[in-house]
């Protein structure tokens, strides 16, 4: 394995396997493809060759339109096998992004994330602290609050995650915007159905409910739920988190295998210091 991010390439931690659309297409076929796979992104080719890409964050933007062409991100950025990761993340945090098509001649070949950089970074001895790595404008949420309030909070602030700290200002817990989604899930599917807490109720329905939750998201617009945001903390269990000395494969190693993209950063009292994300970690090997 090698041992240096330079010398780990693109091809060593790309996923081969890439599901894609195809120009013309409709917004049903991207939406199926998001939700079988779990991904948040599909190439777009036409004729074989990369044209395009569409992400969940284009389809929540343009809830009405129907065609690919015109939801689709044009001459997306993209990367070649045989570069390293080093390039690739240089790539992402240039662009402000979060996936690099990897193309050959033009044809797609593979798909690099944040998340497979992250897993090869875990992989390393990375033992520079993350303090240089925690990211400004952390927006926190009291317990009490309701969480279509936290779903708003989130929106209007642009993030994607957000601490919940109690009255003594302790962190208990973190809510994504899965978390919050798939609250509002199994609430309308309850009222709906009138559904009891049997069988429908196994951890595979509830992670596949966690999963595409965006999906449910951008088709129904189901309304959040007014109850307050410290009732998720029970069903997302303790958070993960990290402490100023914390290394940054250690950290890299918990979000990979947590499938997390970010840890609350607290004092030995569980006061939050701040979040470091996935994409703050890529700038220790940049």
């Amino acid at each position: 394995m090698p041992n240096t991010p330079q010398s780990i390439k693109v091809d060593d931690v790309m996923v081969r396997d890439v599901a894609s659309a195809k120009l013309p297409g409709s917004r049903d076929e991207v939406l199926e493809i998001l939700k079988s796979k779990h991904i948040s992104g599909v190439p777009i080719v036409k004729n074989g060759e990369l044209v395009g890409i569409v992400t969940r964050t284009d389809m929540l933007k343009n809830p009405e339109e129907e065609q690919i062409a015109i939801l689709m991100t044009r001459n997306p950025i993209t990367i070649t096998s045989d570069k390293s990761i080093v390039d690739a993340a240089r790539l992402i945090l240039d662009n402000n992004i979060r996936r690099l098509p990897v193309v050959e001649d033009g044809h797609l070949i593979g798909l690099v994330t944040i998340a497979d950089i992250i897993g090869a970074m875990g992989r390393l001895n990375i033992t520079t602290p993350i303090s240089d790595f925690i990211g400004n404008n952390v927006v926190s949420v009291w317990s009490e609050t309701p969480i279509s309030v936290v779903g708003e909070i989130m929106e209007l602030a642009d993030v994607k995650a957000v601490p919940i700290l109690d009255s003594m200002l302790k962190l208990v817990g973190v809510a994504s915007d899965k978390d919050l989604i798939s609250a509002s899930v199994i609430t309308d599917k309850t009222e709906m159905s009138n559904m009891s807490a049997g069988s429908d109720d196994d951890a595979w329905t509830w992670e596949s409910m966690r999963d595409t939750m965006s999906l449910y998201y951008s088709i129904s617009k189901i309304q959040l739920p007014d109850s307050p945001v410290k009732n998720l903390v029970k069903l997302i269990g303790d958070p993960e988190t990290a402490l100023l000395s914390s290394h940054v494969s250690e950290c890299a190693k918990k979000m990979r295998r947590k499938r997390i993209d970010q840890l609350p950063v607290i004092t030995s009292s569980k006061k939050l210091l701040g979040l470091v994300r996935d994409k703050d970690l890529l700038k220790a090997i940049v």
